[in-house]
């Protein structure tokens, strides 16, 4: 039977589209077959879709179409009771419920917004709704500028009716709480109910969910922007009118603030520029000018000349009028509509978000309390959380040479808001700094080890080992100090002094530049000739492994054996058995030519020093993994069919078809994972998504225990 569940509100603005997340996010480590449920949505102008649903079919990319995603508009309600026709209401929304379930393990269903002039009426069409559709309720609660009192009563109302109409509850969850009422809210809502068997959770109330960017502003306001575009994303947590003298009005500025000030003030512009620069004053996400003036032209020119500006936009309501418009503006985790490719994303909010839960909600409690969900194979959000899982239980150091992107730093600012790893970036200090806060980065300094390779303590001691480790290929101590000036050899050494575990670089550097230190420093394991590579190919099933996609263009016979023993061992270590099968263009005896003799051939050698492994080769793609196939061509084998690590002959065919698999199917691709190593170093693509830092410095975490 679908699983399924109902978050239940009272009032608008109780942030169930956090709550959403954090549970799909749950759900989906466990399948992929995830639907989301609205009964009733209102009816989008120019047909734009509901910003829930566009929310969460977008950020989880959900196999599901937008119409199957809700049961009938507000419109089609109102006409149906308006005719009396109540039932018909029911009977329209189950129907479209009951048809998710056949396709779906998991359905959550999310009530309504709460925006029309009957709340009491609409509570009741959810709490029938929830009860025929049989979902198991979470009762969500409005903490913000409320008493502990004043949230308990309203949620006892809610929980009095649910219980009345025999609606399965299973917990209670409070959000946007203030921190200072936080801990009160949460130990009076344990003593009110903690003789039940109620999930029992408190959300702290977070601003920067809540805080617009820069661009909405803009967007909304139909501003001219004049400087800042590359700042855009820049988040507005406060606003201020700057009509007065410069010198008072600094005084009042406050961190992330927007300020407002008349487009003619040319005073003020050089005077809020400066003390954004300046370290005794907040960072500003920006400025904005009213009354449809812009700076003088020797300001113009003054601007034009900085390396990276604040967003300085142009609005033609005076001061006043925009400062009154400025409380309208609207922030939304989504802009653009999935249905056209527009859909955009706030990742950075998003990720926030679903931190949030999982912190201040016991999601083991959660999912006991659901019904139990059937696992089919490993999903892409299983195995990419278990990753972080795995990494966590042992943390260990890994250093990152590219201390200045801003991509590196906002994946080194979810692992240590996770504490999943300790990490050192390199790069100067006051540079890197200055880019966190100019970013908004939820960031931590202390937390954070920076150093600059040419001040760094252990400089000369690192430059006296690379000498003694190269002075045979002709290495003085004068080469040594310049080789390690160069952030992948300083971060090389550090993994080879054991004063990091691992290192991961590539964002910004070639392949080249990055694994070279590690070829000539810290070297192949013991019984290893060569480095290669592997994919993570997270399937909507399960998780395959590819090699050698990345490093070695066209091994031999030796070379190719070796490549499928380490990416055997790297299965193992990941938790995937390795069933391996070395790719050719025919399968078993049936092919002849140089080409499927050098796969033959490695299958031999890998088998022999290998026999522990099951092996196959040389076999075809489609008979290696598709049951059906492997067993007509290759029925007496213990690897075709069902395949899980998958070994190509060169690299012109695994480059490829891991670009085709992924396009194609929508598979998450991690890596390359670089394998051979005594100890891990591992190569970003430049493209490299924030979400593919994380999941690489996880891996090479884990590499550091596993090897």
């Amino acid at each position: 039977m679908t699983s399924s569940l109902y978050i239940s509100t009272t009032e608008s603005g109780s942030g169930k589209a956090l709550i959403s997340l954090g549970i799909i996010e749950l759900i989906l480590r466990k399948t992929n077959k995830v639907a989301f449920f609205r009964p009733v949505i209102r009816k989008q102008p120019l047909g734009k879709q509901d910003e829930d649903i566009n929310l969460i079919l977008s950020y989880f990319a959900l196999n599901q179409e937008y119409d199957r995603a809700f049961g009938l508009y507000v419109e089609e309600v109102q006409e149906l009771i308006s005719r009396s026709n109540y039932d018909e209401v029911l009977d329209q929304i189950i129907v479209k419920y009951k048809n998710l379930e056949q396709d779906y393990d998991f359905i959550l269903c999310e009530g309504s917004d709460y925006l029309g002039q009957v709340s009491a009426f609409e509570f009741n069409l959810n709490t029938e709704i929830a009860k025929n559709l049989g979902c198991p309720i979470l009762i969500l609660g409005n903490a913000e500028r409320r008493s502990t009192q004043e949230a308990i009563a309203s949620v006892k109302i809610s929980l009095k009716s649910y219980l009345a109409r025999e609606c399965p509850v299973i917990g209670i969850v409070f959000n946007k709480a203030h921190p200072e009422l936080w801990e009160e809210l949460l130990i009076t809502l344990e003593n009110q109910f903690g003789n039940t068997n109620y999930l029992l959770s408190v959300i702290p109330y977070e601003a920067k969910l809540i805080s617009p960017r820069v661009k909405e502003i803009a967007q909304q306001l139909n501003a001219e922007v004049l400087y800042g575009h590359n700042r855009l994303d820049n988040l507005v947590r406060d606003y201020v009118i700057a009509a007065m003298r410069l010198e008072h009005a600094i005084t009042r500025l406050k961190e992330d603030s927007l300020v407002i000030t008349p487009g003619d003030r040319n005073d003020m512009i050089v005077g809020l520029l400066q003390a954004h620069q300046s370290v005794n004053y907040p960072h500003l996400s920006g400025i904005l000018l009213s009354g449809d003036l812009q700076p003088e032209e020797s300001i113009r020119k003054l601007i034009d000349g900085l390396d990276d500006p604040l967003p300085i936009f142009s609005v033609p309501t005076n001061t006043y009028e925009t400062s009154e418009l400025i409380k309208q503006v609207k922030t939304s985790l989504v802009t653009g509509d999935r249905a056209e490719g527009l859909a955009e994303c706030d990742r950075e909010k998003i990720t926030l978000g679903i931190h949030l839960f999982d912190e201040h909600v016991n999601l083991s409690q959660l999912e006991e309390q659901i019904n139990n969900i059937k696992v089919k194979g490993i999903t892409p959000k299983m195995f990419t959380y278990n990753l972080l899982q795995q990494a966590k239980s042992q943390k260990r150091h890994i250093v990152l040479p590219e201390g200045k992107e801003i991509r590196i730093l906002q994946a080194a600012a979810f692992l240590l808001n996770r504490d999943i790893v300790d990490l050192t970036l390199l790069g100067k200090p006051e540079k890197i700094e200055q880019i966190i806060n100019q970013n908004g980065l939820s960031l931590d300094i202390s937390q954070l080890k920076i150093i600059d390779p040419a001040r760094a303590d252990k400089f000369e001691s690192y430059a006296e080992q690379f000498y003694q480790l190269r002075k045979h290929k002709g290495a003085t101590p004068d080469i040594a100090s310049e080789y390690l000036l160069d952030v992948s050899y300083f971060g090389t050494m550090m993994v080879y002094a054991g004063d990091a575990d691992g290192m991961v670089s590539g964002a910004v550097h070639t392949t080249q530049h990055t694994l070279r230190p590690a070829l000539q420093l810290i070297k192949t394991q013991p019984g290893y000739a060569l480095v290669s590579s592997v994919f993570f190919m997270c399937l909507e099933d399960r998780v395959l492994v590819y090699g050698d996609c990345a490093i070695n263009p066209n091994p031999n016979a030796e070379q190719l054996a070796e490549i499928a023993i380490a990416s055997a061992d790297t299965a193992t270590a990941f938790g995937i058995e390795p069933k391996v099968a070395l790719l050719s263009y025919s399968s078993g005896t049936s092919g002849k030519g140089e080409d499927v003799e050098k796969v033959r051939t490695a299958t031999a050698i890998a088998r022999q020093r290998r026999p522990d492994l099951k092996i196959e080769g040389p076999i075809q793609y489609d008979a290696a993994v598709d049951l059906t196939v492997g067993l007509q061509k290759m029925p007496n084998s213990q690897v075709a069919g069902q395949a899980s690590v998958l070994i190509f002959p060169d690299l012109n065919t695994g480059n490829n078809t891991y670009k085709a698999v992924q396009r194609e199917t929508g598979a998450l691709a991690i890596g390359p994972i670089v394998q051979g190593l005594k100890k891990p170093v591992n190569d970003l693509s430049r493209g490299c998504t924030i979400d593919d830092i994380v999941n690489t410095i996880a891996i090479t975490a884990i590499q550091t225990y596993k090897s």
